[in-house]
């Protein structure tokens, strides 16, 4: 970890001090020595890896999130399980991509290069200085002169080592298979957008107006918002499945850190479209990645500093004014190397139009915008209570529903129309003629719904929403195959199949639009529809909930052999009277680290989902127990959304066949007039 921070320093002093210069062997060194921090640091977590499934419990980060109880996978994954070895892992997933970076073939950016070297490595040597010298997972633990334990990287000299006989062991709530996966997908989001970010500074601070960095960090972009969409789906899987709540999303606010750069990510990944297409919101599109940046910055800070309370937070710091400083320093040259640079971003064209697809593109923006900073208000407003008043004020999902709510629905409705309108401008006349179909057939959806006796007004307009998006994105493939089957002759499926591949980008973008849509589906299910219950129950008794009926069998206790001691239901759940599932509703008491965990029954199918918890009960022979009961209707479209969603986004991020159009463009000039050697 030490050699690694002498590397990332090296590099980004190097790289600065020749940015400027012809000196370019020197620019080589620094990119090796930034390609070096990945083996040193693929070194370190290997060697954590090791301590902590070996149970070496004389270091102090072992004996904190492991024990003898835990299979070896969840000891492996207890890397990240806690402050100091989460950091080393974000660490080291940075370096992996920096690594990636640095390898490719530098020809054309060789003028950027050095900044971004220079930026990558000042965000890397950051964070693996607060492992060194701040949150150090190597500490090892040791017994003072007076009998008390100590920790540190060197014990002194006469010190007795201390070795716990056990480990605390990781919190219940991390050792869900959800929370295995879902921390690495959202680091590697995080850190993910450090690429782009790295590039738009280079542009910047060289100077280039031009859409090179767009087009290099393009894929970059698409696969750090495909991971952070992924740990946003699996975290909110997670939340479903082990807080016993009854729902996905509960607007914590470490939830919401997580999802403001997501936000502003996808706000850039739109966009950029424009700028490429129309040499448009070259301002825009830097202050949006810088905004993401910082984002990503201040997530991890808020994750990290333990000023927020959160069942996704870590404990107090002394990292949180690091951080600050951090984001104080970075924001500040971001912002100033903008603004030397502001009048060189001039825009190539106008907006002519509002009603033209550049126009809804940024109402789209302005729309993402106004949720961010509603999200950002809820999550800084308890701060700056406790700061002025002393008093903490809790913001709670109510807040963010109402204010974000009819934004979400505006973009839903923008979805639908944006694909139907041309470059520059569209007569109402024109968007008219091919907009009435999809509408007509949307209508569909909500007459149903009417019919069936929903008599919610938002529901209706909301499940309105979303079948037009679906008409709309349907019939855009349907037009797109139909001209290709009457230029090419061939059938409709096999048209459809090599439009999709000659234009990944944009049916890529429609797949996604898809996903979002079947989410909200599941959305619109859970929050309108949603029903519950609680009762307390002897053997054999019932609690009925709509059309469903649910019959107590039993209680058990038992121990298992990681160390749990679990009570468990026995329930039969019945729909329109036939038995449809046995039900085993739980709760998993840790011995290692005295604490619970509550695990749901659940009976899925594509309607909805029969959810129960076993909230209290009785000693074993009093027969009597208590659960409450979910009815989450749609729900598994969410989830079926979110796989369609990623589907969609591989689509727009797989390389095309053969050489890029930029390449196909430069190799025609020796000297292209854009490129500045």
């Amino acid at each position: 970890m030490m050699l690694a921070l002498l590397c990332a320093i090296y590099a980004a002093t190097v790289s600065l001090s020749v940015a400027r210069s012809d000196r370019l062997k020197w620019v080589d060194s620094a990119r090796n020595a930034a390609i070096a921090v990945w083996p040193l640091l693929t070194f370190a977590c290997f060697c954590m890896t090791y301590l902590l499934i070996n149970e070496r419990f004389e270091i102090e980060y072992v004996a904190r999130v492991s024990s003898h109880a835990m299979p070896w996978y969840l000891k492996a994954t207890a890397l990240w399980g806690g402050q100091a070895g989460s950091l080393l892992f974000w660490a080291w997933l940075m370096s992996t991509y920096t690594a990636l970076v640095m390898l490719r073939n530098w020809h054309n950016e060789r003028d950027m290069q050095p900044f971004v070297i220079a930026s990558t490595m000042t965000t890397l040597a950051f964070f693996i200085g607060l492992n060194v010298f701040v949150e150090n997972p190597f500490t090892k633990l040791w017994i003072d002169q007076s009998g008390h334990i100590q920790a540190s990287f060197l014990a002194p000299p006469g010190a007795k080592p201390f070795v716990p006989n056990d480990g605390q062991g990781l919190n219940p709530l991390l050792r869900h298979p959800g929370m295995i996966i879902h921390p690495p997908m959202l680091y590697l989001g995080f850190v993910g957008f450090v690429v782009p970010y790295s590039f738009a500074i280079a542009a910047l601070a060289i100077g280039r107006t031009d859409n090179l960095w767009i087009r290099v960090t393009r894929r970059w972009t698409l696969i750090a918002w495909l991971f952070l969409s992924l740990g946003l789906l699996l975290g909110s899987r997670w939340a479903y499945d082990v807080l016993g709540w009854g729902g996905y999303w509960g607007w914590d606010p470490v939830e919401i850190a997580a999802f403001m750069p997501w936000l502003t990510g996808t706000a850039f990944l739109h966009s950029v479209m424009i700028q490429e297409k129309l040499g448009m919101f070259k301002r825009w599109n830097m202050i949006l990645i810088i905004l993401t940046y910082a984002l990503v910055i201040f997530g991890t800070f808020l994750t990290r500093s333990g000023v927020l309370s959160s069942v996704h937070a870590f404990a107090l710091s002394a990292i949180g004014p690091l951080f600050f400083v951090f984001i104080g320093i970075t924001f500040t040259i971001s912002l100033t190397l903008l603004f030397k640079g502001w009048n060189r971003l001039d825009s190539e064209n106008i907006l002519t139009s509002w009603l033209s697809r550049e126009g809804l593109f940024l109402l789209n923006n302005l729309l993402f915008m106004g949720i961010l900073l509603a999200c950002f208000w809820g999550v800084i407003y308890p701060i700056i209570s406790e700061l002025v008043t002393g008093q903490k004020v809790t913001v709670g999902p109510p807040f963010y529903e109402r204010t974000t709510g009819p934004q979400f629905a505006a973009l839903l409705l923008l979805m639908g129309i944006a694909p139907l309108t041309a470059w520059r401008v569209t007569t109402a006349r024109r968007l008219g003629k091919i907009i009435w179909k999809p509408t007509v057939f949307s209508l569909i959806f909500p007459v149903y719904a009417l019919t069936t006796g929903t008599t919610n007004a938002v529901a209706l307009l909301s499940l309105w929403l979303a079948a037009f998006v679906l008409c709309v994105t349907l019939y855009e493939f349907y037009r797109g195959a139909s001209a290709r089957r009457k230029a090419t002759g061939g059938n409709l499926l096999s048209s459809l199949w090599n439009m999709i591949a000659r234009n990944r980008r944009r049916y890529g973008g429609y797949v996604i639009h898809l996903g979002v849509i079947f989410m909200a589906v599941g959305i619109i299910g859970i929050e309108m529809f949603q029903a519950e219950t609680q009762g307390t129950l002897a053997y054999g008794e019932q609690i009925n909930i709509e059309n469903y009926v649910m019959i107590y069998n039993k209680i058990e206790e038992f121990d298992t052999e990681d160390n749990r001691r679990v009570t468990r239901a026995i329930v039969s759940v019945y729909k329109d009277d036939k038995f449809v599932a046995e039900l085993y509703p739980r709760r998993d008491f840790y011995v290692d680290s005295q604490q619970p965990m509550t695990i749901p029954g659940l009976y899925s199918t594509l309607e909805g989902d029969f959810y129960v918890l076993l909230v209290d009960w009785k000693p074993i022979g009093t027969e009597s127990a208590t659960f409450k009961i979910y009815l989450n209707p749609l729900m598994n479209w969410l989830w079926f959304g979110g796989f369609i969603f990623i589907l969609g986004t591989l689509v727009a991020a797989w390389p095309n066949r053969g050489p890029s159009l930029y390449r196909q463009s430069t190799s025609l000039s020796v000297n292209p007039p854009d490129i500045v050697l």
